[in-house]
């Protein structure tokens, strides 16, 4: 029985092709999702939020939650000076999250699984967080990369280093998210294709079905875990990053 790739899944489709002055700039699957994330995720704050009351719909309680929770990620890790960003942050968090729950839904796209996706907002983070910084500290802002109180005959080594980890930072902020969707999802087509090539078998490979069976429904708990998690891990590093601009170390 022959098998679509466990990779096919994440392929780029054009829907409309659009080229402007001889760039593409087509519009596709991916950027169908991250559209319907937006609208999605604008929705259900409008949803929550346009009817204030004492005992709160569901709708409400999760809107409510989710302001609270993101306000505390950036008071406690962006630090004094930070609930100015926090509108990004939120924005940030909620679109990521939605795009991570979207992937989930049977034929949908999952967009964070697409390193161009990924690294443009980590490259987005990285130039903003950069920017505050120099504005904020000026030309101080170089002595992040040899902190006070640090020998000077470490200088040679401890600056190319800080200067790699500072300009790696959108590698690993990037990576990181799409590296866990794209395996989590991989993991789970290889298993759903073991469950049908299996179930059509005879004799004990039908009965062995079980197993991946079992496997999938584990796997599907676990991605919605991750969904959520990686939209945290990726918000909780931006303020990080965002309480170096603003206190440098």
């Amino acid at each position: 029985m022959e098998m679509n790739s466990p990779v096919e899944q994440f392929t780029i489709k054009i829907i409309f092709a659009i080229n402007l002055l001889g760039v593409d700039i087509s519009f596709t699957n991916a950027s169908l999702f991250m559209m319907i994330s937006v609208i999605g995720s604008a929705a259900l704050l409008y949803l929550g939020s346009r009817k204030q009351s004492l005992v709160p719909n569901r709708f409400q309680s999760f809107v409510e939650m989710s302001y609270e929770f993101v306000a505390n990620m950036v008071k406690e890790n962006a630090g004094k000076g930070s609930q100015v960003y926090f509108p990004f942050i939120f924005t940030l968090f909620m679109f990521i999250l939605f795009g991570n729950l979207l992937g989930m839904i049977p034929y949908s796209y999952t967009f964070t699984s697409q390193i161009a996706v990924t690294f443009t907002l980590a490259a987005i983070i990285f130039v903003g967080v950069t920017i505050i910084a120099l504005i904020k500290h000026g030309f101080k802002f170089f002595t992040y990369f040899f902190p006070s109180g640090v020998p000077i005959a470490l200088a040679p080594l401890l600056i190319p280093i800080e200067i790699i980890s500072y300009f790696i930072r959108p590698i690993s902020l990037s990576m990181r998210l799409f590296a866990n969707m794209l395996a989590g999802h991989t993991m789970m087509k290889v298993f759903a294709g073991l469950i049908i090539m299996m179930g059509s078998a005879g004799g004990l490979l039908k009965i062995g079905a079980i197993l991946p069976l079992m496997a999938v429904v584990g796997l599907t708990g676990l991605e919605f875990l991750v969904a959520a998690l990686q939209a945290y891990v990726f918000s909780i590093l931006t303020c990080m990053y965002l309480h170096d601009a603003i206190h440098l170390h």
